[in-house]
């Protein structure tokens, strides 16, 4: 039964970028929905953008 546990090089290695690739799927998910969940509650000042506008008309 030994025999079926037999890994290749090829598909091992495949198997490792799979999980990896995962693995920092899963932590950009939740980076960007953090940062958006912050960015909903947090408002950024409204001078910078106001003297932006001043300046270009």
């Amino acid at each position: 039964m030994i025999h079926w546990l037999y890994i290749d090089p090829g598909s091992g290695s495949y198997l490792v970028q799979v999980i990896i690739a995962a693995v920092l799927g899963v932590l950009f998910y939740f980076k960007t929905t953090w940062n958006w969940i912050r960015s909903f509650f947090i408002k950024r000042p409204r001078k910078a953008e106001e003297e932006e506008h001043e300046s270009t008309d």
